[in-house]
């Protein structure tokens, strides 16, 4: 094993290497560098000057760049409860985007100055597995000018089916040990349970899911048991879709690629699900640049994109990443897996939600999106699912589309969307 090019050194060292002007490449979601991220907390006036960037989840990936310092600034591509103040001092940019595109933009655009991230222990080799959470990385690999800091955690599973890194790729190696960031299932309850019950009802044997972020997605691939011959494409997986290859429910045998196996760019769970997922050679891990790929999950028959949302308009319009304004997600992977459901042979993309919120106060169908932005057009909207029912708006003229929607909001809110619909269509006239 080689490690002449790798420079062994301390969490403390790594300030050191930061330089007012750089940009700055942090590892998001499972892959979080945590020990050197709390490196550079203890030590805040080293991020001055300094931008950093990368994919950081919701509720997952805590940590406000931009806030590192007064002269910190930060590239978003989420939303955060935890960004928010930087973005509203203009310390934090949000860059709208999807993970396909952003993928490319990391391989062909200029590179960061140094990246940060997180891979396993070498093996006798003196390869380090990219585990549980290659996703964006192998697109800043393509970089020779990248200077690469890497934590090399000893709890990051040895992915059989994962992409792999030489040691001495890594300029400045930094052991830890450390559990990695967990998100565990939480109970369903109604309307949860009702939504995922219908949404279950739509999806056939033999088809190849998509599993989006969140609790409903996962809370919907649990609903599954009952069905056969399951293929798995996605972004992310949970603990759900390893009990359901448990259960031989997934067997990935209807796949025309990748058959037999699970593919996913992240894993997202329980440490108990982490120490499952390296032992499973039928999970691969891929990159974005793979998982994303509308003409690769498009070959899957039955393809079906399984994401929850914050609200429909009457239009069929989609959004799935504000709140009265307020950027608290992004469109992320959805409009890749969207456009992929539509190409596939009997394909098909579901999107779930709660019709209301604030404890039914607020219907999250609305008469038009307003304050939110559309993350996903009305001609690619298929099916919709809410605790009052299931609607496919496919093939359906615009008149059709606003009555299907307003029957899936909660019955208080019926008559005002029906109103508000003949108001619309009145201007429009």
């Amino acid at each position: 094993m080689s490690e002449l090019s790798t420079q062994w050194i301390v969490p403390e060292d790594v300030p050191g290497l930061l330089r007012p002007g750089m940009r700055v490449y942090v590892q998001g979601v499972t892959g979080e560098p945590l020990t050197l991220v709390e490196a550079l907390k203890a030590r805040p006036a080293a991020s001055d000057g300094v931008t950093y960037s990368g994919v950081f989840l919701p509720g997952v990936n805590t940590t406000d760049y931009a806030g590192l310092a007064a002269g910190a600034r930060s590239t978003l591509h989420f939303g955060t409860s935890e960004s928010q103040s930087s973005m509203d001092a203009g310390k934090a940019r949000f860059v709208p985007t999807y993970y396909s595109r952003y993928f490319r933009d990391l391989e062909s655009g200029p590179a960061p100055d140094l990246a940060l991230v997180q891979v396993s222990e070498p093996n006798d080799a003196g390869r380090c597995s990219l585990g549980v959470a290659p996703d964006f990385l192998p697109a800043l690999l393509s970089h020779d000018g990248l200077t690469l800091v890497a934590e090399v955690n000893a709890q990051m599973p040895w992915c059989p089916d994962s992409p792999t890194i030489a040691l001495d790729r890594i300029d400045y190696a930094v052991r830890a040990d450390h559990p990695l960031p967990e998100q565990s299932a939480a109970a369903v309850e109604e309307p949860l349970s009702t939504i995922t019950r219908l949404a279950a009802e739509h999806i056939p044997d033999g088809a190849c899911i998509q599993i989006g972020v969140g609790r409903l997605p996962s809370a919907i691939a649990g609903a599954l048991g009952d069905k056969n011959d399951l293929g798995v494409h996605s972004g992310m997986i949970a603990d759900s879709v390893l009990d359901l290859l448990d259960k031989g429910v997934v067997t990935g045998r209807r796949k025309p690629r990748d058959t037999g196996k699970v593919v996913t760019g992240i894993a997202l769970g329980t440490q108990s699900f982490y120490r499952r997922v390296a032992d499973r050679p039928d999970v691969a891990f891929r990159p974005v640049s793979y998982t994303h790929d509308v003409r690769v999950a498009a070959d899957m028959d039955r393809f079906t994109a399984i994401n929850s949302v914050v609200e429909v308009d009457l239009y069929g319009q989609v959004n799935a990443e504000s709140v009265a304004g307020r950027q608290i997600s992004a469109a992320g992977g959805l409009p890749d897996f969207v456009r992929a459901a539509a190409m596939s042979p009997d394909g098909r993309a579901i999107y779930a939600l709660a019709a209301t919120a604030g404890r039914g106060t607020i219907s999250r169908i609305v008469p038009r999106i307003g304050d939110g932005v559309v993350t996903c057009s009305r001609t690619d909207t298929d099916w919709i699912v809410t605790e009052y029912g299931a609607a496919s708006l496919r093939g359906l003229d615009v008149e059709a589309r606003a009555q299907a929607v307003i029957g899936l909001a909660a019955p208080k809110f019926r008559d005002g969307l029906r109103d508000a619909w003949k108001e619309i269509r009145r201007h429009e006239r």
